[in-house]
């Protein structure tokens, strides 16, 4: 497998765990005390994307160490 399909099989992966996380969330009862902890579980299980994407169009190893 190339690293191009590498990369494309793991993006994939990366939206399936975002996905999954929302339809978890959505089929739990939402509580005072569950409300905060799955807004935190969606934000945090949705920015794994971009940051993964903001990861590799670094121009250079400093700027992605930097970012």
């Amino acid at each position: 497998m190339s690293d191009f399909n590498k990369s494309l099989a793991f993006e994939k992966r990366l939206i399936k765990f975002s996905e999954d996380v929302i339809l978890f969330v959505k089929e739990n009862k939402e509580s005072n005390i569950t409300k905060p902890i799955f807004s935190q579980l969606i934000r945090s299980a949705t920015s794994i994307g971009a940051n993964y994407c903001e990861a590799n169009n670094a121009s250079s190893k400093n700027n992605f160490y930097n970012e």
